[in-house]
Formats: C-alpha cells, sequence, structure tokens
C-alpha cells in the first residue's frame, strides 16, 4: 500500500513534534507500507519570513519572495530527514526541483501542470520514506514558484493522484472537519465525512482546514481524503464523493474576514458595461466573489462586488487605472466586512433554508449587506465586528451543535 501523509505547520513546530510526526510515519512504513510525506514550513516560519522580506522591501517582487518562502519546507523535510535517519530507518528529502513539480509561471499563486514521479519511485523502490516539501513548485524558467498559503495539502493531492496513492491523509492541529470553527463556535461538532462538493465551498468560504485547490484536484482525480490530528488517534474527517452518504440539510458554517467589498459608481446603464468591468479585472488576476448590481437610474447604475483584502490595492489601481474606458464616476470600499457561509447538500431539495439563515441573523440583530447563493451554498456580507456573534446564530438556529 502507497500512503501519502501531509503534516502542516503547527505538527512540525519544534522538536518534540518532528519526532512525533517521525514515529507516526515510521508505523506504517514498519507495517510494510510505502510512504510519502509532505510537510509545510515550522510553525510560524512562513509569517516570520514575510514580516522579514517586509523590513527589507515591502513592494518586494513575488518572484524573490517565492525563492525565500520556499526555504521554511526545505529546512523541514530535512530536518524529518534527520529525525528518521536517527530512528534507524532510511528517509530522503525531496523539494520541488528535485522531484520536479511542474507548474505555472504565477509567482505567489501557482498551479501545478504536471508532476514527475521517476525520482520518488527509485527511492520507494530503495525502501526509503520519502518526504517531499509541499507548497512549492518548478516553472519554466527552472524558477521556483508558490501555490499560495496552504498549498501544501494541494501538493499532497497532487502526489496522490500521479502515485496512485491508497490514502491520502492530511494531518493538521485539529480532529477533523467541524460544523464551525471549533475556536469560536464552542458547540461545533467535528463530521465524520464530508462531501468534495461541500468541502470545496467550506474551503473557499473561510474554513482553513484544507487548500480549496487541493480538494478541486482530489474531486477531478477521486483522491479519497481523510483529515484528522497529528496530536492523537482520532479518526478525522473522510472527504469523498458523496452518493452514499445521508445528505445534511445545512453541513457547516465558515466565515472569512480577509475580505473587501469594493462600489464602481455611476456606470453608463447600457449593455456590456458589466462585462467591461470584471473582464478588466479577470485580466488582471483579481478574483470576484459576491456581485450586487443596483437598478438603473438616469442613464447610470452602480455595481458592488468583493474581493479578497490583498487583492484590494491592486484592484483599485486597475480600476483608477481604467476609469474613463469603464465609465466610473466614483471607487468606494469598505474593509470592515465579513463573509459568513453555510454550506450542505441537502439545501438543494429543502426550501426555507435561507429564510432560516436570515431569521437568526435577524433575532440577533444582524445587518446583510449582500447576498450570494449557489446549489449548496448561501453566503451574506455583513459587518465584520458582528461576525463572532452572527456564526453561532446560525449553527445553533440549524441546530448544529454538539
Amino acid at each position: 500500500m502507497l500512503i501519502v501523509k501531509k503534516f502542516g505547520g503547527s505538527s512540525v513546530a519544534n522538536k518534540d513534534r518532528i519526532f512525533n510526526v517521525a514515529k507516526r510515519c515510521i508505523e506504517d512504513y514498519r507495517a510494510g507500507h510505502d510512504v510519502v510525506v509532505v510537510l509545510s514550513a515550522m510553525g510560524d516560519t512562513t509569517d516570520e519570513l514575510i514580516a522579514l522580506a517586509n523590513t527589507i522591501n515591502p513592494d518586494a517582487k513575488k518572484r524573490e519572495l517565492d525563492m525565500l518562502l520556499t526555504t521554511g519546507e526545505q529546512v523541514s523535510v530535512s530536518l524529518m530527514a534527520m529525525a528518521m535517519q536517527a530512528l534507524d530507518v532510511p528517509a530522503v528529502s525531496l523539494n520541488a526541483f528535485q522531484v520536479m513539480m511542474h507548474s505555472t509561471s504565477r509567482y505567489g499563486n501557482a498551479r501545478f501542470k504536471r508532476v514527475d514521479t521517476e525520482r520518488i519511485m527509485h527511492e520507494l523502490d530503495s525502501r526509503k520514506i520519502v518526504i517531499v516539501t509541499g507548497f512549492q513548485g518548478v516553472n519554466k524558467y527552472d524558477d521556483i514558484t508558490t501555490l499560495g498559503r496552504g498549498g501544501s495539502d494541494t501538493t499532497a493531492v497532487a502526489l496522490a493522484a500521479v502515485l496512485h496513492a491508497d490514502k491520502c491523509e492530511i494531518y493538521t492541529d485539529v480532529d477533523g472537519v467541524f460544523t464551525a470553527d471549533p475556536r469560536v463556535v464552542k458547540t461545533a461538532k467535528k463530521l465524520d465525512a464530508v462531501t468534495y462538493d461541500e468541502m470545496l465551498e467550506l474551503a473557499s468560504l473561510g474554513a482553513k482546514v484544507l487548500h480549496n485547490r487541493s480538494v478541486e484536484m482530489a474531486k477531478k482525480y477521486n483522491v479519497e481524503l481523510v483529515v484528522r490530528s497529528s496530536l492523537n488517534r482520532s479518526e478525522g474527517t473522510v472527504v469523498k464523493e458523496g452518493s452514499n452518504m445521508e445528505k445534511l440539510l445545512v453541513t457547516g458554517v465558515a466565515a472569512d474576514k480577509d475580505t473587501v467589498r469594493i462600489s464602481v459608481i455611476g456606470l453608463e446603464d447600457k449593455p456590456g458595461t458589466a462585462f467591461a468591468v470584471f473582464n478588466t479585472l479577470a485580466a488582471n488576476n483579481i478574483n470576484v466573489d459576491i456581485i450586487l448590481q443596483s437598478v438603473g437610474r438616469e442613464g447610470t447604475k452602480d455595481i458592488s462586488f468583493t474581493v479578497a483584502s490583498e487583492d484590494l490595492q491592486h484592484a483599485i489601481e486597475v480600476l483608477n487605472a481604467n476609469k474613463e474606458r469603464l465609465t466610473i464616476q466614483d471607487i468606494t470600499w469598505n474593509e470592515k466586512v465579513a463573509k459568513l457561509s453555510i454550506v450542505g447538500a441537502g439545501m438543494m431539495s429543502n426550501p426555507g433554508v435561507a429564510a432560516k439563515m436570515f431569521e437568526s441573523l435577524y433575532n440577533s440583530r444582524v445587518n446583510i449587506n449582500m447576498i450570494s447563493t449557489s446549489e449548496i451554498r448561501i453566503t451574506v456580507l455583513i459587518p465584520e465586528e458582528d461576525i463572532e456573534k452572527a456564526m453561532n446564530a446560525v449553527h445553533d438556529g440549524f441546530g448544529l451543535g454538539a
């Protein structure tokens, strides 16, 4: 059996935790299995490296940031190999270049194009545990790239897919996927199973357990995931296709504070205006989420939409640079907002879900600014200061508590 195991930064934050992970991996190795381990940088290393870069150059090029940030994972994998060797188990650490994890050229948020397996298979055939850097790839210029925060999950799923792994286990500092963030909602309970589609929505909407692109890839290549804690032996949560699972009305509640509402005011009220605005943003790699367009009046209309907080400055620069062409009279933005979402495959066949959510928010005196829906999701934009109160209210409203 071939097992891919991914461990996050908190799981390898210090010497004791590194040896804890090493011993867990060695158990499977000694049981006769092939083991590939994917690691994130230790603890808060990535944040510390970003802070260090900002002291040197707050406007550093993303290429150089990728060169810097990928050193964190190299430290993790090399120390892990040393720990396993100290426990008398053969292990080898490999970075993205040594494996050849080919990626696109977009620094800071690259995507995998293909992954070579020859080096990993050679090392596995030599009965070594293979430890691979997460979060990174190599582009056509032979430059190192990063996959965005949380990208080590995507590395693990990509390796599980190309190696046809029997298991892909994602270890973190929580026991699995919960109905809400247990640090905010004390009554949140762990889910035994969740569908790819539900997990993709939760991951995209602020749940920090899995990188959304890793879930996307797992669904595409039918890689069954297990999310579990590296600090205990609990069973965790299985992420898989949902055909045989009982569909709960609402599976979970997610919140995302890293969002900004932008309003473009006074646009010409004519066909093609919205296309021009959002095509311009897309051409500059700015992802837009919730969109609200006002009813036209006196030949003009307003459009509001949300973007990730990190994209605010870039989005404003792009809109200002194209202000005349896009017929924008004014641009405003609000950073004091947050997205609250409910997700559940059972929502498709049950009316009244939105009304229940809005009732819970009304009872807590939380005002809704914008609304967006899909077949299995309802998202609202609310004041950031109300997000914790709103999460608890909606979670209780749907009876999700333990």
